[in-house]
């Protein structure tokens, strides 16, 4: 069985990161959308709400599983039995660090192959800090978060 790990904060999941999973689907018989957990990082969204996101996001798909996880990336891998690591690339900067991390992966990770998907021109300006900063600035989010994000946002507090 051909299972990956795609591991971000998702705080909040962007339109970047659907895109990304949803291409990545017919690769693999199931993906585990993973939430790390940093406590050394503040977010704005807490790890539930981050977590119900993901449900709701890919509720229709079958072989996408919603999880958590803190510390090393690989260890949880190799606890999922998963031998792909998804990792996308907005530009060359993130190429230059992810490709450093997947270069250590490799060599603490057993079996672990990191598979880099190009965001897609229509994404590649997305990022959740982008997005946070918008939120905080109480600006309109909806280009750059999945539907349901976006009208859970709008709604008066």
């Amino acid at each position: 069985m051909k299972i990956a790990v795609f591991p971000g904060s998702f705080d909040p999941i962007t339109l970047g990161h659907v895109n990304l999973v949803n291409r990545a689907v017919p690769l693999f018989d199931k993906i585990i959308v993973a939430v790390g957990v940093n406590s050394q990082k503040s977010t704005l969204f807490p790890l539930e709400k981050r977590l119900a996101w993901l449900r709701d996001v890919f509720a229709n798909e079958s072989k996408i599983e919603i999880a958590h996880f803190e510390g090393l990336t690989v260890k949880f891998c190799a606890e999922q039995k998963a031998h792909y690591l998804i990792r996308g690339l907005r530009n060359a900067s993130d190429f230059d660090y992810e490709k450093t991390i997947s270069q250590l992966n490799t060599i603490i990770g057993e079996e672990l192959e990191t598979i880099f998907l190009i965001s897609l021109p229509e994404f590649s300006h997305i990022s959740s800090t982008i997005v946070r900063e918008i939120i905080k600035g109480n600006g309109n989010v909806t280009p750059f978060v999945p539907p349901i994000i976006a009208l859970e946002l709008s709604e008066p507090k």
